[in-house]
């Protein structure tokens, strides 16, 4: 196995078998670190791995939000902050995420290792209905700023109530909650076992999903020893993908929290293309952008249909969102 530094199997040996494994309280976190380990386990038979829970703000915050809350706290980390002091702090070893969840600049002194494949289904969906099942008037929540965006775009008669919690609990807000329908993302439904729970997949074509959904985010301590034995366990190909997602975010200084969708993949020719929107947070300005280029070279893509979003006016809507 190559690694990083150069290090060397003996030098490898002497770093110690445990490896602590951060993530948040939730049992779709939880599942998330599983599917991580699964493959690794034949990898590093004489490593063990720990497992660690961090609460994090977005965790222990249960009240439901205004949409002006939404608004105000667009781009923040309330789902990753409280792991990434942990590992900085040398709490634990590696963080598993949710990269959707995750701010498109990490903590100093840390970096993320190569995307983990197979990416789950990155598209949003409906439970408790369809879309066109929906009544006008219809109840239908979410807590992001992105889907409630997306819903005012194509449905502006629906009234979209924001909600948080775990993913079985906002799923019950259909059935016993008041609600008609709720979205969330196909990636953690399928990670429970809920699909059957699902009445309609959203097009990313016209839903694009958040940056990065649907993957996993491994991030590290730059130069530790963990770093070093698991610098090769990802897969270059979802890695590419979510990279142009996530450069296209930072292109235009957004955040988890912002109503921007992207979504890159491989065509069949071998070529990466990437798709993306930015929608203002009532639905009624809608700007998107599609770009193509070749797998090694995934920032500058997304930089550049960042830069096509700009110029239709993308960071006026953006501001007026930050800046409520």
């Amino acid at each position: 196995m190559r690694t990083e530094q150069g290090l060397n199997p003996e030098e490898l040996d002497r770093m110690g078998d445990v490896i602590r494994v951060g993530s948040r309280a939730s049992k779709l976190a939880r599942t998330q670190v599983t599917e991580w380990l699964a493959p690794l386990a034949g990898r590093l038979p004489d490593v063990t791995f720990k497992r660690e829970v961090i609460l994090e703000g977005g965790d222990q915050d249960r009240v439901t939000p205004t949409l002006a809350e939404v608004a105000r706290t667009a781009g923040g980390s309330a789902f990753s902050t409280n792991q990434e002091a942990a590992l900085v702090a040398g709490h634990v070893d590696v963080i598993v995420h949710s990269l959707k969840d995750l701010p498109t600049s990490v903590h100093s002194g840390t970096r993320l290792l190569t995307t983990p494949g197979p990416r789950q289904d990155v598209r949003d969906v409906l439970c408790g209905s369809t879309l066109a099942g929906l009544r006008k008037g219809a109840r239908v929540g979410t807590g992001a700023p992105r889907r409630i965006a997306q819903l005012r775009a194509l449905r502006p008669d629906l009234d979209v109530v924001p909600i948080r919690g775990n993913v079985p609990g906002r799923l019950a807000r259909a059935t016993k909650g008041g609600l008609d329908a709720v979205v969330l993302a196909a990636a953690g439904l399928n990670r429970l076992g809920l699909m059957p729970e699902i009445r309609e997949i959203l097009d990313p074509s016209v839903f694009p999903p958040s940056p990065g959904q649907g993957a996993l985010g491994i991030q590290v301590r730059a130069g530790s020893p963990a770093a070093a034995l698991l610098n090769d366990t990802g897969t270059p190909a979802v890695d590419v993908c979510v990279r142009a997602e996530r450069s296209l975010l930072a292109e235009l200084h957004g955040g988890c929290s912002v109503p921007v969708g992207a979504w890159a993949h491989i065509g069949s020719s071998g070529v990466l293309r990437l798709s993306a929107a930015v929608t203002s947070l009532d639905g009624t300005q809608h700007v998107t952008a599609a770009g193509a280029g070749p797998t090694d070279a995934p920032e500058k893509l997304g930089a550049s249909v960042a830069a096509e979003l700009l110029s239709q006016g993308a960071a006026d809507i953006l501001a007026a969102i930050r800046n409520p």
